[in-house]
């Protein structure tokens, strides 16, 4: 540099300077050339030597979360060994699947058969029914340590599913860790994930999801598209989703958290700034489609057609059915039992919800009822659940055939017939008068054979379809469901037994006609044709039958929808949704009386308390960010900014599968906040580093919440593991908020 000011200096004029670098020039470009490169590599030397510093610590963070999972969710497996709380159900139901019995439940197939398939590979046959809380595993020799397992190890890899996610999103391996440890050390995620119960595998499948993804993501932003490695990750998004909604139908909230990131994702590649032709992001938006939807889709109906092939025998799901479902399995009764009935049989027609028979008898109704109504004094026609002469029928049909040809004639759903009572000689009708209990619904009665000639429009009943059964099929004994609907005011009858007739009815159940005529409670079925002597009472093996899949699949996914709408009875542990954040109160789970000894299903209060606090901060924070925006006040560094679309992922992911809970009718328990809390873990962790960033503040405050998380778990554990005995003061002293505990005296 000296030489160059010296030459300028003597020149002593502005003389243009030559194009040409003289040879110092040359020598020091050439000196600082070389000072570059050997910075570079001593720079990348250190990068490298830290990325692979920050790896071993990552894999060592890793395999001690592991570790430390598998202990939590194994210690005292095999304690109780009893029957606890849903076990009777889950264990129920791989014992139906081992002996490839029918059954029915609300939840999709894959989890239970997953338990099953642990059975199968040890041995068992399925005789242990797990019929009540506190049976005995080891009296009755059943499998459950290898069904514990199970949920054991889905439970324990939860925990680094979590902490790679995390890890994946690019926050430091202390935020990961800390993440990990909320679910880690939770206490009802250890009693869920340690029983044989569904909710292992939903947890799981829900948090390879958002791991997936995570990858998928970062394959979309770093790696090549339409890689080997960008198919894989998204393939791998669907199968997972196919997993959660193959568990559980709350496996949707699930979808809807993946499908928000989906849409913003493919929002962003339509915008013209990419660069991408229409054809080109038809490629993008056709991939997202086949492996996030039609590939979970087709896996889903897979677990169901294998459920179906399993359960080929008939089983205590049959009742859910319909008869030409359950022809379909072997050894059905109703295949055994079931009769064609014909028209002139003698029949006892049986009302499916409450198993009372239609009967009638020679007594009336009082002409004034006790609220001062009038009735038409006519014949009563109740319900009646014992075996009465008067519970018969004779169905008719409306023009008789001719004499000599009246035999042979099969009845069919959707005929019109009319219905004959045999004892009293008379006829069902349906008038506009209002029934003795019900005064919107009409009055139900007969009419004697005479009146029945100029009436003869008000004793005719069409029998719709029930239930699923074919229009027009064969009505038969035991399985054609069908609604009993008059014709002349379109009512169909039904009956009830929630309040009963008064005395000058026997007590016997009220039978009406509703106006609801669709409602599944009208539905009847005929038990019995009275002495039956042809050809029909000789019972001939007949082979089963066969339904297309889809059809069977698609009947048992309505009967699913509609069995679950009805779970709106109060149950002394359901809880609203409102209390689960904060874990107010839990579940009993189980009990040993002379031990005093309890599980009770809680959170651990403390971390779902940081939950609800990281949360809450967060939305405020966020609230106070948009209103300094408005008056153009920038708050977010650039490294916040970043963040901001991995927190709203997650704050989406976790409202999904909360907010929904709230416009549930049904029953809902505190383990229906298990997956929004996995999301909530990782989304406070998040916040966490939000704030702090990656400083030693950060390193601090997680050690310091991470001691409290581990108290908070240490003090509940005995209510999880239910394995030691406390005192009335120790009960007591864990009865926080709403939590009722046994044995506080």
């Amino acid at each position: 540099m000296s030489s160059v000011k010296k030459r300028g200096g003597a020149s002593g004029s502005k003389s243009k300077r030559s194009d040409s670098p003289t040879t110092s020039e040359f020598q020091i470009n050439k000196e600082d050339e070389l000072d570059h490169l050997i910075k570079q590599k001593q720079d990348k030397l250190q990068g490298t030597t830290r990325a692979s510093s920050n790896t071993y610590q990552s894999n060592i963070a890793l395999i001690v979360l592991t570790s430390i999972a598998l202990f939590t969710r194994f210690y005292k497996l095999q304690y109780p060994d009893e029957v606890v709380f849903d076990e009777v159900h889950f264990g129920k139901f791989a014992s139906y699947y081992l002996q490839r019995t029918y059954f029915f439940d609300l939840h999709p197939p894959f989890a239970k058969m997953l338990i099953a398939f642990v059975g199968y590979l040890v041995g068992y046959d399925g005789s242990f029914k797990f019929d009540n809380i506190g049976d005995s595993y080891v009296t009755n020799k059943a499998p459950y340590l290898a069904y514990r397992s199970l949920s054991a190890i889905l439970g324990s890899a939860t925990v680094p599913i979590m902490y790679l996610t995390l890890r994946e999103f690019d926050y430091s391996i202390v935020t990961a860790l800390f993440g990990a440890s909320l679910v880690l050390f939770d206490n009802a995620h250890v009693a869920e994930t340690r029983l044989i119960l569904l909710d292992a595998t939903l947890i799981v499948s829900v948090a390879l999801s958002i791991f997936c993804y995570a990858k998928f993501s970062n394959q979309q932003r770093f790696g090549v598209v339409f890689s080997r490695k960008w198919w894989t990750w998204l393939a791998a998004t669907g199968v997972s989703l196919s997993l959660v909604i193959s568990t559980k139908y709350v496996g949707v909230f699930t979808f809807i958290t993946i499908g928000f990131a989906v849409i913003i994702d493919l929002w962003q590649l339509l915008d013209i700034k990419t660069g991408l032709t229409l054809r080109q992001f038809s490629k993008h938006f056709i991939a997202r489609l086949y492996c996030l939807v039609v590939l979970p889709f087709f896996i889903y109906l897979f677990w169901f057609y294998v459920h179906f092939a399993v359960l080929n025998k008939s089983g205590p799901g049959d009742p859910f059915m319909s008869s030409e479902f359950q022809e379909t399995l072997g050894d059905s009764p109703l295949a055994r039992e079931s009769k064609q009935v014909n028209y002139y049989d003698v029949i006892t027609i049986k009302h499916k919800q409450t198993s009372a028979l239609l009967h009638s008898h020679a007594y009336r109704y009082p002409l004034r009822y006790e609220d001062g109504r009038v009735s038409s004094q006519g014949q009563q026609v109740t319900g009646f659940d014992g075996a009465d002469i008067n519970n018969q029928w004779q169905i008719l049909p409306v023009e008789d055939f001719p004499e000599g040809q009246k035999l042979g004639h099969a009845v069919r759903l959707e005929d019109v017939v009319r219905l004959y009572h045999v004892n009293t000689n008379s006829f069902l009708l349906a008038h506009d008068v209002a029934s003795p209990l019900f005064p919107t619904n009409e009055e139900i009665t007969t009419v004697d054979s005479e009146t029945a000639k100029a009436r003869f429009n008000e004793t005719l009943f069409k029998l719709p379809v029930g239930d699923r059964s074919t229009p027009k099929s064969v009505l038969k004994t035991k399985g054609s469901q069908f609604r009993i609907l008059h014709l002349a005011t379109t009512v169909a009858l039904w009956t009830h037994n929630d309040v009963y007739l008064p005395e000058w009815a026997f007590q016997q159940q009220e039978v009406n006609g509703n106006k609801k005529i669709i409602d599944e409670s009208n539905n009847w079925f005929v038990d019995e044709i009275v002495g039956l002597s042809d050809s029909r009472a000789v019972y001939i093996p007949k082979p089963v039958k066969s339904l297309p899949f889809l059809r069977k699949w698609w009947e048992l996914q309505i009967q699913m929808f509609e069995q679950n709408n009805k779970l709106s009875s109060e149950h002394p542990f359901a809880s609203d949704p409102l209390t689960w954040p904060l874990s107010l109160s839990g579940v009993s789970f189980w009990t040993k009386n002379d031990e005093r000894k309890q599980i009770y299903f809680i959170g651990n209060l403390f971390g779902w308390a940081l939950e609800v606090a990281f949360m809450s901060l967060f939305g405020a924070f966020f609230l106070a960010v948009k209103l300094a925006e408005q008056r153009d006040v920038v708050i977010l560094t650039e490294s916040q900014s970043k963040q901001l679309f991995n927190l709203a992922f997650l704050y989406i992911g976790y409202l999904s599968h909360y907010v929904f809970f709230f416009l549930m009718s049904r029953q809902k328990f505190l383990h229906h906040y298990l997956p929004a809390h996995l999301i909530a873990a990782l989304l406070s962790a998040a916040i966490l580093e939000f704030f702090l960033g990656k400083t030693k503040f950060l390193n601090i405050a997680v050690g310091g919440l991470t001691v409290g998380l581990v108290a908070s778990f240490i003090f509940f554990a005995p209510l999880t593991y239910g394995d030691v005995a406390l005192t009335p003061a120790e009960v007591i002293a864990r009865q926080w908020f709403n939590i009722k505990l046994h044995f506080s005296k």
